[in-house]
C-alpha cells in the first residue's frame, strides 16, 4: 500500500510539472498558471497540466481556435487571448470550459465567432470581445450568461443589435458598445430606450453613435430623434363573387395579403399541403406574371402587390396558405385554409359561413385564420381586396378584368 501511494504522488507531481516547451507553468497566489504569452505561437500548444486554472496566450500569432482547443484544461477559470490574429473561433473551441470566469479575445480579427459555445459558459463574469471585426450578434448569444458582470463589444463593426440581446444579463454592471457603426433605423430605437433606463454603466455614450443614414451620422444614440416606426401587420381576406356555383377542381386561385408597417415590411409565403412545405419569397414573378428567375415558370406565382396566383388548383394544392410580413420591429402572419368543396356544395355555404378569425395579442404580431372552399377561378388585379374566387365563365372573367381596369383609373 505505501508503494501505491508513492506511485500516485509521483504521478501527480509529474502532472503538476508537465508543461509545453514554449510555456512556463507554476503556482502563484493559489492559482495554477500557464504563461505562453509573447512566444510567437501559431497554434495552441498541447501538453498542459490538467489542473491549470489560468492560461495566457496573449500577444502571439494564433490565426484561429479549432474545436477542442482547450480540452486538456477543463478547470480553466481565466483565458487570455488578446493581441493575436484570430479570425475564427470554431464551434466547440470553448464549450468544454464550464468553469471559465474571464475570457479576453480583444484586439484580434474576429469575424466568425462560435456564439453557441457561450451557452456552456454559465460561470463567465468577464467577456472582452472589443477591437475585432464582429458585424452581428445573435439575439440569444448571451442567454446563459447569468453571472456576467462586464461585457466589452466596443470598436467592432456592429450595425444593429436585436431587441432583448442584453435582457438575460441580470448581473451585468458594465457594458461598452461605443465606436460601432450603428445604423440608426427603427431596429435600433429599442437600444436608445434601454440605455437611458438601465442601471448598467455604459461609458463613452457620446461615442455610441449613428453611422447611417447620412442625415444622422455622428448623432449620439442618446439624442436620436423620434423615428416614424410601426410593427408590421398582415391580413389575408376573401370576397366570394358567386353564390350557388358548383364547386369543381381546375380553377385559378388568387390570394391577396394586405400588409402595413414602417419600415415597409418584406413579404413571403408559407404553404403547407399534404405534399410538404414550401417557402416563397415575394415577388417571384413580374407584373406581367413572368418568372423573375431563369428557372422556368413557378407553380405558385407571387406578385409584388401581395397577390399569390395558383393556376389549375387541384386536390394536391389543398392546405394552409400563410403570408408573413417582417420588418425591423417584428413580424405578423395571416393564414387561410383552402380545400375543394364536395360536388354540389354552394359557394355561400362553402365560404360565407365558414369564416373565423383570431388575434394574437403580442407585440408586432396579428394573425387571421380563414377557412374557405375553392369555388372557382381567380385572376390577380392591380390590388385585389383579398381571396377572390371566380367561376370559369369567360364572360364573368372578362367583366371582372374590365372592372379592375376601370378601378385602376
Amino acid at each position: 500500500m505505501p508503494e501505491l501511494r508513492l506511485l500516485c504522488w509521483a504521478a501527480l507531481l509529474g502532472m503538476a510539472r508537465a508543461c509545453p516547451e514554449p510555456c512556463d507553468c507554476g503556482e502563484k497566489y493559489g492559482f495554477q498558471i500557464a504563461d505562453c504569452a509573447y512566444r510567437d505561437l501559431e497554434a495552441v500548444p498541447h501538453g498542459f497540466p490538467a489542473n491549470v486554472t489560468t492560461l495566457s496566450l496573449s500577444a502571439n500569432r494564433l490565426p484561429s481556435l479549432p474545436e477542442g482547443a482547450f480540452r486538456e484544461v477543463p478547470l480553466l477559470q481565466s483565458l487570455w487571448l488578446a493581441h493575436n490574429e484570430i479570425r475564427r473561433v470554431a464551434a466547440g473551441a470553448l464549450a468544454s470550459l464550464g468553469q471559465l470566469k474571464s475570457l479576453d479575445l480583444s484586439h484580434n480579427l474576429l469575424s466568425d465567432f462560435a456564439w453557441s459555445d457561450l451557452h456552456a459558459l454559465g460561470a463567465l463574469q468577464l467577456l472582452k470581445l472589443d477591437s475585432n471585426e464582429l458585424t452581428a450578434i445573435p439575439r440569444d448569444a448571451f442567454h446563459s450568461l447569468r453571472a456576467l458582470r462586464s461585457l466589452q463589444l466596443n470598436h467592432n463593426r456592429l450595425h444593429t443589435l436585436a431587441e432583448g440581446t442584453f435582457a438575460p444579463l441580470t448581473a451585468l454592471s458594465h457594458l461598452q458598445i461605443n465606436d460601432n457603426p450603428f445604423d440608426c433605423t427603427c431596429g435600433i430605437v429599442w437600444l436608445k430606450a434601454w440605455a437611458l433606463a438601465t442601471a448598467v454603466s455604459i461609458p463613452e455614450q457620446d461615442n455610441v453613435a449613428c453611422s447611417s443614414p447620412h442625415v444622422l451620422k455622428g448623432t449620439p444614440l442618446s439624442r436620436l430623434p423620434p423615428l416614424p416606426c410601426s410593427a408590421p401587420s398582415a391580413q389575408l381576406s376573401y370576397q366570394p363573387s358567386q353564390d350557388g356555383t358548383e364547386l369543381r377542381p381546375g380553377f385559378v386561385l388568387a390570394l391577396h395579403c394586405d400588409t402595413d408597417g414602417q419600415p415597409a415590411p418584406q413579404l413571403h409565403w408559407h404553404i403547407q399541403t399534404s405534399g410538404g412545405t414550401m417557402e416563397i419569397a415575394s415577388p417571384n414573378v413580374g407584373p406581367d406574371g413572368r418568372a423573375l428567375a431563369a428557372s422556368g415558370q413557378p407553380r405558385f406565382r407571387a406578385f409584388a402587390n401581395g397577390s399569390l396566383l395558383i393556376p389549375g388548383f387541384g386536390k394536391p394544392d389543398e392546405g394552409t396558405y400563410s403570408c408573413l410580413a417582417t420588418n425591423e420591429l417584428g413580424s405578423a402572419q395571416s393564414s387561410v385554409n383552402v380545400a375543394l368543396a364536395a360536388p354540389g356544395e354552394g359557394g355561400e355555404d362553402a365560404l360565407g359561413r365558414r369564416f373565423h378569425s383570431k388575434a394574437a395579442e403580442s407585440r408586432g404580431c396579428y394573425t387571421v385564420d380563414n377557412e374557405a372552399a375553392v369555388v372557382g377561378e381567380a385572376v390577380p388585379g392591380p390590388r385585389p381586396p383579398g381571396l377572390l374566387l371566380l367561376g370559369q365563365s369567360p364572360l364573368l372573367l372578362l367583366l371582372f378584368l374590365l372592372l379592375l381596369f376601370l378601378a385602376a383609373f
